[in-house]
């Protein structure tokens, strides 16, 4: 255990946790929405600091990070936990574990060793994922400013449920995120998620503002979030609000946890549709996920349509970028951090 950061302590020993935007006012002996978090005597401790549930290496296009120092590693680690409780989660046995079953575990590894193993693995950047980084914040932050003196940069894969107090404190260590906006819907989130969309939009719009790279994701589910007017105004919000240039992964749904009676995966030209209405939005980069082959995996130009990065699954087939983040052909900027080939 090591006590939280961003929290107040109010009367009668209760406490307010500032990491995410459901605020919970926790009272002693409780822990908040996430599980992980628990108040003991009017402090707020975090049950999951130095306790990794996995760890892996693995390439940077699995967190989805397109653009991004394609081809490249992330050292990828996370704990129990998580302040959604989405019934289609697709690592529910990681997320839900300390909600379900009440515990709370994993095997010991302090920031320092898990900064060092990203070093000595030569990985491009630490990945704080599998669960709602969120929700181990301190765990991350500490990571983090060590992973940085190395130059080795920080990615949060997270549901966007943040605060600004929690993104202004994590600062220039934060350097990339992929955002999971699940719907364009508050019904959608709350009934499918516990929350609400509108935090998930300012955290995207803060992210932005404060030069972190962001790509975001979809998972397109069946007769839940695939409506051709649900999908244009969240291919219209991303444009607008974020900018043509942010990829846009649009993934394929298949059944898992609490989701599985009746639904089947989502077919490919729902997400082929996707990719269009993304397109008509004036998305630049629009790619189609759990979709093995795909050509919805490469990145074309813009501009010209030239094949600058060929893809299969996770791997970096081709990269024809060039020198400042330029198309070979037309010359066009493709817009990304540690694009050019080597």
């Amino acid at each position: 255990m090591q006590e939280a950061a961003l929290y107040t302590r109010l009367e009668g020993n209760q406490v307010e946790c500032h990491l995410c935007a459901h605020r919970c006012v926790i009272p002693d002996g409780k822990t908040g929405i996430c599980r992980v978090r628990q108040n003991r005597g009017g402090i707020l401790y975090s049950l999951t600091y130095g306790l990794a549930i996995s760890q892996a290496i693995d390439p940077v296009e699995k967190k989805p990070l397109f653009h991004f120092y394609p081809g490249s590693t992330a050292y990828s680690f996370g704990t129990v936990g998580c302040n959604f409780r989405c019934s289609f989660c697709q690592n529910w046995q990681i997320s839900q574990v300390a909600r379900e079953q009440g515990e709370i575990w994993g095997h010991q590894a302090s920031p320092g060793y898990l900064a060092t193993a990203a070093r000595n693995y030569g990985c491009r950047s630490i990945a704080y994922t599998y669960n709602e980084p969120t929700v181990f914040f301190e765990y991350a932050y500490d990571t983090a400013v060590k992973a940085s003196q190395w130059g080795i940069k920080n990615i949060y894969v997270t549901n966007g449920y943040m605060t600004t107090e929690m993104l202004d404190a994590f600062g220039e260590h934060l350097h990339a995120a992929n955002v999971d906006l699940k719907a364009f819907s508050d019904q959608f989130y709350r009934r499918t998620c516990g929350a609400t969309l509108q935090p998930v939009l300012d955290s995207i719009k803060a992210m932005r503002q404060r030069g972190i790279w962001i790509e975001i994701t979809t998972l397109v589910i069946p007769d839940e979030n695939d409506s051709d007017a649900e999908l244009r105004s969240l291919a219209g919000f991303i444009a607008a609000e974020v900018g043509v240039d942010t990829p846009w992964h649009v993934s394929r749904f298949h059944p898992d946890y609490q989701m599985c009676d009746g639904k089947e995966p989502t077919p490919l030209a729902t997400l082929r549709r996707a990719r269009e209405i993304g397109r008509e939005a004036g998305l630049r980069y629009i790619y189609e996920g759990n979709v093995f082959g795909s050509r919805g995996e490469n990145t074309h130009c813009y501009h010209c349509d030239t094949l600058l990065i060929r893809r299969q699954g996770f791997s970096v087939l081709e990269n024809n970028i060039v020198s400042g983040s330029k198309c070979p052909t037309c010359g066009a900027t493709i817009k990304g951090i540690g694009l050019a080939s080597a």
